[in-house]
């Protein structure tokens, strides 16, 4: 009797049918994302009206024309009073949303507690309500985040599917916010995910496009920091782009670790840990009777440097106040966002530079504003290490896309400069210091780019009769290893039409990752003017090579002997056997779900390193299906 592996997915084991649902879900998540960021939004507008201007309103105040007194200080005390009671109730509040996401996602299968919906937002809004130098993307993160989470927790899903509901609801609070649907699903691509598959993306895109609609009908019908006249740059300026990653890089890296620091300063103080945000609050509250524009999401100034409003003077003054004013605020471990703190300083450090380029080429039409929005995406982008989230968000949330190219550029030579002073960015710092490290690379499981009719061997005429788990000749590899994992099963048969042609033993599953492992190898070339010694060389090797060794296929293969293709698994040796691949290929650590005969096998699981000690281990099984209702 045979066991056929069926392959009816659409994507990572998901069938049409099941895709259709987390469809519908985003749909729903978007809805639930657009209403909870006009909440944030106008929860923060009221409380900033009543705390920062003593008047009642609803919208996030301009202050331009701000004037603060010393009572601010005793109001954004009062305001890190009542953050450090709701951290005692719901200590995920605490900090700027992405690392407790993060933490959620590969700790606790993520499952957010329902309260965190209720107290990140009201948290954040009462900090920047009280000068907090802070944006509102992290307590929207946070939020969307915990009611994917919920929604994933109500209904029968896998924790992979939760991991998926739990980015498509963050990123439905970050797109009816800012209404910036692209970049929100690339942020969950590049922090959140760690999967790029067709099953994640189609309820990630009707989210956020459901919460971006509704950002225009309930917040403004219009990008949240607006550009008035267009922005333009001719190729000839693309070196001066060029330099403005470089500034940009530089100050990634200031920015981080000059958070750190600070954090690390808090850590130190003689003071119970409770008392840090008041601290912190007292800290920006005194920059900002300085520098009043450095107080709460600062939305205003983003505006005004996008459109090339600031003197030279004032952008330097408001450069330096919110930097440090977030750096105290964020260090003190309070609830707040990274995004608008960081795209002001970069678009201010930004304009600083295209002010200074257009004194010194003035025949050039240089416009400031270009080089702030370029400076603030790049920023941002390296800042935080997604850096083509930083680009798109850059792009729509001003509405400044034909700045496209040089904000590509601008930010890859960003990332090579953040490169050589950076190891951790803010991102993920916090989990480094739990003694954990995050991979946010992502390959596809190279036993699924091979289908098993390329990599089995040739069907002898005695396997009619053995009793082998069968795939079809178009099953992914992937799925033959699967069965080749379970008991007393050496091999696996391939099938056309019910016909077997050939067979998969462990050895033909470890040369195919073997091939896919020497892609990383740097190989002599074969064209232009280095091959003729290239392949010179070669000559030689082979000439000295007498004894090499005979071709890795026919060091794995299995021997010719009826008996041992029917030994089991005791007697089948192979170096996948007690390795952690064969650990990560197994346990359900693979984002399929149970079929019949098998296990459906998806991509590799994202893996945790740890910063010291052990090798590195993946995370526990996520994909294993949860039975329907």
């Amino acid at each position: 009797m045979y066991l056929h592996a069926q392959s009816p997915e659409v994507s990572l084991g998901t069938t049409r049918r099941r895709l259709a649902v987390l469809g519908g879900i985003g749909l729903v998540l978007g809805g639930v994302g657009g209403v909870a960021a006009d909440v944030v939004v106008h929860l923060v507008g009221l409380i900033s009206n009543l705390a920062l201007l003593h008047r009642f309103g609803w919208q996030l105040p301009d202050l331009r024309h701000y004037h603060p007194t010393p009572v601010l200080l005793a109001v954004a005390a009062g305001g890190a009073l009542v953050v450090v009671g709701l951290a005692r109730w719901s200590p995920i509040i605490k900090g700027h949303g992405i690392p407790e996401s993060l933490e959620a996602i590969l700790f606790r299968d993520s499952r957010v507690m329902p309260r965190a919906a209720v107290a990140k937002p009201i948290s954040a809004a009462v900090a920047m309500g009280t000068g907090g130098p802070f944006g509102a993307e992290g307590p929207i993160i946070v939020t969307g985040a915990a009611v994917g989470s919920l929604v994933g927790q109500l209904i029968p899903v896998s924790p992979a599917e939760r991991r998926i509901l739990l980015a498509t609801g963050a990123a439905a609070g970050m797109a009816g916010v800012f209404a910036t649907p692209v970049a929100a699903v690339v942020l969950a691509f590049e922090l959140l995910l760690f999967e790029r598959s067709l099953r994640s993306l189609v309820p990630l895109v009707l989210a956020t496009s459901v919460a971006a609609a509704l950002h225009d009908v309930l917040i403004a019908p219009r990008p949240l920091f607006a550009v008035v006249h267009p922005l333009i740059f001719h190729v000839g300026q693309l070196p001066l782009f060029a330099i403005l990653g470089l500034a940009a890089g530089a100050l990634a890296v200031v920015l981080n670790r000059g958070l750190f620091a600070v954090e690390a300063g808090f850590r130190r103080l003689p003071i119970p840990e409770w008392a840090h945000p008041v601290v912190g609050a007292l800290g920006f509250g005194a920059i900002g009777l300085a520098v009043p524009g450095s107080l709460s999401v600062g939305y205003w100034a983003i505006t005004d440097a996008v459109n090339g409003r600031f003197l030279l003077g004032a952008a330097a003054v408001l450069f330096v106040g919110k930097m440090v004013s977030w750096w105290i605020g964020l260090g003190s471990n309070t609830s707040g966002g990274t995004l608008a703190p960081m795209f002001l300083v970069g678009a201010t450090m930004g304009e600083m530079v295209g002010i200074a380029f257009a004194h010194a080429f003035p025949a050039a039409h240089i416009q400031p504003g270009a080089f702030a929005l370029v400076g603030m995406g790049a920023t941002f982008g390296v800042g935080a290490r997604a850096l083509l989230t930083g680009v798109v968000f850059a792009a729509e949330v001003t509405g400044g896309y034909g700045m496209l190219v040089p904000l590509l550029l601008a930010t890859g030579v960003a990332e090579l400069v953040a490169e050589l002073g950076l190891d951790d960015r803010v991102m993920t710092d916090k989990l480094r210091r739990r003694g954990l490290r995050v991979d946010f690379d992502a390959q596809t499981d190279p036993l699924r780019m091979r289908v098993a009719a390329l990599v089995m061997r040739p069907a002898g005429e005695d396997l009619a009769t053995a009793n082998l788990a069968t795939v079809d000749r178009w099953a992914f590899v992937s799925e033959a290893l699967s069965l080749l994992l379970e008991p007393d099963m050496p091999a696996v048969a391939v099938t056309d039409h019910a016909r077997i042609i050939g067979t998969i033993t462990r050895a033909e599953i470890e040369a195919e990752l073997r091939r896919r492992s020497a892609d990383e190898h740097v190989q002599p070339p074969t064209l232009g003017p280095l091959a003729p010694r290239a392949a010179h060389r070669a000559a030689e090797a082979a000439a000295e090579g007498a004894d090499r060794p005979e071709p890795l296929r026919d060091r794995l293969a299995p021997p010719e002997d009826d008996q041992d293709m029917e030994q089991g698994d005791d007697e089948l040796t192979s170096p996948l056997e007690g390795t952690d691949l064969e650990v990560a290929h197994s346990d359900d650590h693979m984002s399929g779900k149970p079929t019949e005969g098998g296990t459906r096998l998806g991509a590799g699981p994202a893996m945790v390193k740890p910063s010291c000690g052990p090798p590195p281990v993946a995370r526990e099984a996520d994909d294993s299906s949860c039975p329907g209702p």
